[in-house]
């Protein structure tokens, strides 16, 4: 059984991306293949290469918001408030800092209007309702919500896919950040289908695990899947054909909306999926991923379906080499 310091490892600072690679398919690409055969060393404009005619290449289309919020209390104490997710017309789950400086019936006062924490819900997340419209105060004075670790100004821009489209995610699907509609266009020229799904990334997915690996409990995070993408999927799958997936989120979702004898199902649901070693991967049979922190809950999925030796031994030659690391690293395509 795998402990939770089994999935550590030395990462120097500079390797921690501060801006993403311009243009965006420039990016390296670390290619893994599962069968054994060498690690390859290339560009993300390769991904092209690496499909195959008929596989199915899923993608996240949620659009990260301006979920991060800097707000005063009527004493003038200063909160940061990170929103994570509604939970009704005018109410919002939400992260606090210092949180232990908001207990429920704290009033805090935005630009434009107040709200208000009703409730301390589980992992620490705070309820709070607001007497104004929550997208209208984000839209007037939200902030990109950047991982602490990326200390350098990103237009906010550059943190979003060039194809999301739902507004939802507080922390971008950051594979998807190396593509490019000229990349997607000479990966559907291969005969692969490009088809969307949503999922709205929540902070959860990124924090490292504390702890045993076994009491760790994934934030829900909520997706979507519309009715064209499960049953190309759903028919991929039957013919024997690849499904791949562009991020972790993806992997995610689909995996959640499997059932046996139904296939991926349609529609909306939401998820605490914690996928670690060992798993029977039901659904994605390739990955398209960045490079992620020591202990989170995504370099133990990466090592569910790459292989645990696998994915650290390329983890270690891609400090040795140089890849850049995290949300606007370098990539890795596992098939």
């Amino acid at each position: 059984m795998l402990d939770l310091s089994d999935f550590d490892y030395d990462l120097p600072p500079e390797l921690i991306a501060q801006e993403g690679a311009e243009p965006r398919d420039a990016a390296r690409m670390m290619v893994v293949h599962r069968d054994g055969r060498p690690l390859e060393h290339r560009r993300v404009r390769d991904l092209p290469g690496f499909l195959r005619p008929g596989d199915v290449l899923v993608i996240n289309r949620s659009k990260v918001i301006p979920a991060r919020l800097f707000v005063k209390k009527p004493t003038g104490a200063r909160i940061e408030v990170l929103l994570v997710r509604p939970v009704g017309e005018k109410e919002w789950l939400a992260f606090l800092r210092p949180a232990r400086k908001a207990p429920p019936g704290t009033r805090l006062l935005f630009e434009g209007g107040t709200a208000e924490v009703v409730g301390v819900e589980e992992e620490g997340l705070r309820r709070l309702r607001f007497d104004a419209d929550p997208w209208a105060l984000m839209a007037r004075a939200g902030r990109a919500p950047l991982p602490p670790y990326i200390r350098a100004p990103v237009p906010f821009a550059r943190y979003q896919t060039v194809f999301a489209r739902e507004p939802g995610s507080v922390a971008a699907p950051t594979a998807g950040l190396h593509l490019t509609p000229d990349l997607l266009e000479a990966i559907r020229a291969r005969g692969v289908e490009v088809l969307p799904l949503v999922l709205h990334v929540g902070p959860g997915t990124f924090q490292p695990v504390k702890g045993s690996i076994e009491a760790h409990r994934m934030h829900e995070e909520v997706y979507e899947i519309p009715e064209k993408t499960a049953a190309a999927v759903n028919r991929a799958l039957s013919e024997g054909r690849r499904v791949v997936a562009v991020g972790t989120t993806v992997v995610r979702a689909l995996e959640s909306a499997y059932a046996p004898g139904a296939g991926v199902r349609p529609g909306t649901g939401a998820t605490r999926l914690f996928i670690r070693p060992p798993y029977d991967f039901k659904v994605v049979g390739a990955l398209f991923t960045n490079f992620h922190l020591p202990r989170s809950t995504l370099l133990m999925l990466v090592a569910a379906f790459a292989g645990y030796e696998r994915t650290m031994a390329a983890y270690r030659e891609a400090v040795e080499r140089g890849y850049r690391f995290y949300s606007l690293g370098d990539a890795m395509f596992i098939d």
